[in-house]
């Protein structure tokens, strides 16, 4: 897995937070990783990005980001209003190769959901995807609703022909309700792929070297972690099956 592109479901669910999570994986693996933000919105020109999280959290030596629009909208949406030139999929995986041939892993954080608009001519990362031939690490939120985002996401993948990783959930609740403890089940088989892991809720406010000690128990084995699907699964299976 030279290159992973990681999208969410939606926005604000923990794609910075997985994508530090492999980050630090396969840093504390001896890899060497870079982190792309192919678009950055709702900061300004001084604030630390998501790719700049990422890496402050993981000790992954190099972080990218190819545009930053000031507005919280999509990036397609702030570039027009901020009159900037916009970003399109075609330099995302120019980017991507680039870090690719001096990294072992290049980790590609949308924003937003995968069919968000990145340009006018409505080119999206899911675009970039094909371009590259690189597979999707989907991020999706544990409760009420994640099922039919995560279902629309795999769908709008395969009918791309672009490939799927699995499901992390990006922010997993200290106390789950019933939805939540009943879609560790679910969540395979809205996406079709399997659960590959689950990150705490308020990983994002550890201190960078706590987050990297914990990081590989978030993350299954096909990440490089040793998170355990069947055995979290069981720990909520009673509640959940009623």
């Amino acid at each position: 897995m030279g290159i992973v592109v990681v999208s969410g479901t939606g926005t604000e669910i923990g794609k910075t937070v997985v994508t530090a999570a492999l980050a630090a994986v396969a840093t504390a693996a001896g890899r060497s990783v870079a982190v792309l933000k192919p678009a950055q919105t709702g900061l300004g020109p001084d604030e630390p990005g998501d790719a700049d999280e990422a890496v402050r959290l993981s000790g992954a030596p190099v972080s990218a980001e190819l545009g930053r629009f000031p507005e919280p909208l999509a990036p397609g949406t702030a570039a027009r209003r901020a009159g900037l030139a916009p970003v399109g999929p075609g330099e995302v995986a120019e980017a991507a190769r680039k870090l690719a041939a001096e990294h072992d892993l290049v980790l590609v954080e949308g924003a937003g959901g995968l069919l968000v608009r990145f340009d006018e001519e409505g080119g999206t990362l899911a675009d970039a995807a094909v371009l590259l031939g690189a597979p999707v690490l989907v991020v999706a939120p544990a409760g009420l609703g994640t099922l039919n985002t995560t279902a629309l996401t795999a769908e709008a993948l395969a009918g791309r022909g672009i490939g799927q990783l699995g499901v992390v959930i990006g922010s997993w609740p200290a106390t789950p309700d019933l939805a939540a403890r009943c879609n560790l089940a679910d969540l395979p088989r809205a996406a079709g792929a399997p659960l590959l892991g689950a990150v705490p809720e308020g990983a994002g406010s550890l201190p960078p070297e706590a987050f990297r000690a914990s990081a590989g128990t978030w993350l299954g084995p096909e990440l490089g972690g040793t998170w355990d699907a069947a055995g979290f699964g069981e720990r909520f299976a009673s509640v959940a099956s009623g």
